[in-house]
């Protein structure tokens, strides 16, 4: 399998605190790693240096082949429709005064993919595809609960047709009934788009239940 991601010996520092320590991985096209661990032991931080919105200390992190440490903001930007991030807190992620199909469509718009003759469509067809409706485009993010709010948000980094997202705790938020209702949404989504995921969490069960590959954090340091 091809690597798509390639972390080796990423190192984040916070001050003197070395909150990241070492860190190697690899994630193939379409495949789905899990990363799990107790809070505070460097997981999240380790997504936030792989998306470019943290710049690690040292180490590497090599999307595509392609360096992302030290890029330049425009240089980032253009690949950034490429790998897409998902965040726990769905309902923080989105705008609370903007009816959630304009958000979909926001990424489109940000990264010049935007086509008044076929964008509504697409925006429609990516609700469809997460299990959402039509209608729900025309809400906003109050009037939906909080499974309905994660899906918007993994609609949205699915406009783009990325090959990789990023996952910090999609379901650490939601009810039991409603985690489950996600991972499957996420195993159905690799099976059908071929969308590779670095999926992040405390739940062991819930990466078990996804993942091809499970990695184990502790303080810092990849532990299995």
């Amino acid at each position: 399998m091809n690597a798509l991601l390639e972390v080796r010996d990423l190192d984040v520092r916070y001050g003197a605190r070395r909150v990241v320590d070492g860190v190697s991985f690899t994630v193939g096209a379409g495949e789905a790693v899990g990363l799990v661990g107790p809070s505070g032991c460097g997981k999240s931080t380790t997504a936030l240096a792989v998306l470019g919105l943290l710049r690690p200390h040292s180490g590497s992190v090599r999307f595509s082949g392609v360096e992302l440490t030290g890029l330049r903001a425009r240089e980032l930007r253009a690949l950034r429709p490429r790998f897409q991030p998902v965040f726990q807190d769905a309902y923080g992620a989105l705008s609370p005064r903007r009816e959630v199909r304009h958000q979909i469509a926001e990424p489109l718009r940000v990264h010049g993919r935007w086509r008044a003759a076929d964008g509504p469509a697409r925006v429609d067809e990516l609700l469809e595809r997460v299990g959402l409706s039509p209608a729900h485009g025309r809400r906003l993010p109050h009037e939906l609960s909080g499974g309905q709010c994660q899906r918007v948000s993994i609609a949205r980094a699915l406009a783009t047709r990325p090959e990789l997202l990023v996952l910090d705790e999609p379901t650490s938020a939601l009810d039991p009934s409603l985690r489950a209702g996600i991972l499957n949404l996420l195993m159905d989504l690799q099976d059908s788009l071929g969308v590779g995921f670095l999926l992040i969490s405390h739940d062991h069960a819930a990466v078990h239940h996804v993942g091809d590959r499970i990695l184990t954090m502790r303080d810092g340091r990849l532990v299995a």
